[in-house]
């Protein structure tokens, strides 16, 4: 403010100046004609210059005529101040044509505008019109302007604070909320969520706000899901293991007593190494940190491989894997991995297939996409239970009563092998009528 004050001031200043400066020099122009008109060569006619000359009459501007060198000749009757002589600088500008600008003050009294105009005969000085004019309207009106402005200013100041108080309060107020919501879910209380209609930087903020604590409060329940589940499955195996053991040492045993009980913790301690193998890989996958190949795959190949693998695991319950369709197909990604994702999911299809049952496979190309069908007609799953199919330790209840070694990561990890090779994992089942699961990934031209 006080920099706006202070310039509109100095331009307001010089608007009077350049004002009065205008007025005085349409004066002199119309004055100086009057003069020409009532010349005889170089000699004025003064005694009829005062009836023909109203100019000199004017009542807010006073006239001096001076003679070349710079003598007064001739005065309006209005003037208060007499004997202002002409200045040296105006003397010698007009000597030279040139008309002159000028403030005087005596004493106190209120400052004059002067302007001396040089009147030529050809090119002689004969005489110079000076026209003066009081600044005391202007020093007026810049004082009502200082007056105005020092008590203008602090004004606009004070109702400024206030309107800059209340608008960042009313935009900071969701920030209050947000930090009110953080310090509450620092307090544990996930649920909390900022409720804002606006459409600005700050609900924007707050959208973003709720949907980092959704995502967070999801991967805390997923996480304590996870604890609890592989707290679960490894405390089944340790339960076995510890209860066999502590069963054969209650008292002595024959030597094929024990050779069971040590093959039955075998099995158990491989279990367990299974479920942590299975979890350091997801742990690892998660973090970034399992590189995987980049080469062409054929992949109707390593299909036919796995439909052979399949019939030896199906071999002892009868079950048949039969490879109805292949095309050659070619893909790029690592092979070792993409065996491993065929492999999980035949393995699940032989394993949840009724005894003397068949598994079917193929392999077909569609809008540039390889697809691979794998198709069982063992127990099913429940449509409630398919959406959360591919979730770590996910067994149904279906599938622990049919199959007891499972560990309920393997189509977790089916699913992150194929969505890092860019593709999809979809199943479609029914319960007692079999699962199909349709693994779709892009070809190598695409």
């Amino acid at each position: 403010m006080l920099g706006f004050a202070s310039a509109l001031y100095v331009v307001m200043e010089r608007a009077v100046q350049d004002h009065v400066d205008r007025e005085l020099d349409e004066a002199a122009i119309a004055a100086a004609r009057s003069l020409e008109e009532h010349r005889f060569g170089p000699f004025l006619l003064l005694d009829d210059l005062a009836h023909a000359f109203p100019e000199l009459a004017l009542i807010d501007k006073f006239f001096h005529i001076f003679g070349p060198h710079g003598q007064i000749t001739l005065q309006s009757a209005n003037i208060k101040s007499r004997g202002i002589p002409l200045s040296q600088t105006s003397l010698k500008a007009a000597l030279q044509g040139h008309t002159t600008f000028e403030t005087v003050r005596f004493h106190n009294e209120i400052p004059i505008r002067l302007l001396s105009y040089p009147i030529r005969h050809g090119d002689t000085l004969v005489n110079i019109l000076r026209v003066g004019m009081s600044l005391r309207s202007g020093e007026d009106m810049l004082s009502r302007l200082v007056f105005v402005l020092l008590i203008g200013s602090p004004l606009a100041v004070a109702v400024s604070m206030l309107g800059g108080w209340f608008l960042a309060g009313r935009a900071l107020r969701p920030v209050d909320s947000i930090t009110l919501a953080a310090q509450r879910i620092t307090g544990g209380d996930l649920t909390q969520r900022i409720h804002t209609t606006s459409k600005d930087e700050i609900g924007r903020l707050a959208s973003t706000f709720n949907d980092m604590i959704a995502r967070l409060e999801a991967s805390i329940r997923q996480t304590r899901q996870f604890s609890a589940d592989a707290s679960h499955e490894l405390r089944t195996p340790l339960t076995i293991t510890k209860g066999e053991t502590e069963l054969a040492l209650r008292k002595p045993r024959s030597p094929d007593t024990y050779r069971e009980v040590l093959e039955s913790n075998l099995e158990e301690i491989d279990r367990m190494s299974r479920i942590v193998d299975e979890l350091l890989f997801l742990s690892r996958a998660d973090l970034g940190e399992i590189t995987m190949a980049s080469v062409p795959v054929q992949l109707d190949t390593v299909v036919r491989e796995i439909q052979s693998q399949a019939m030896v695991l199906g071999n002892e319950r009868g079950i048949e894997t039969i490879l109805e369709h292949s095309e050659p197909v070619q893909v790029l990604g690592d092979e070792w991995r993409l065996r491993e994702l065929v492999l999980n999911v035949v393995d699940n299809a032989v394993k949840y297939s009724p005894p003397g049952g068949t598994v079917q496979l193929s392999i077909t190309t569609t809008d540039g996409r390889a697809q691979i069908v794998v198709q069982d007609h063992g127990i099913g799953i429940a449509p409630d239970e398919q959406r959360v199919i591919f979730d770590r330790f996910h067994r149904t209840d279906a599938a622990r009563a049919h199959a007891q070694q499972g560990t309920g990561l393997g189509l977790a990890i089916c699913k992150w092998i194929v969505e890092t090779h860019h593709g999809t994992i979809d199943i479609d089942s029914a319960v007692g009528q079999g699962s199909r699961f349709t693994i779709s990934l892009p070809l190598l031209s695409a």
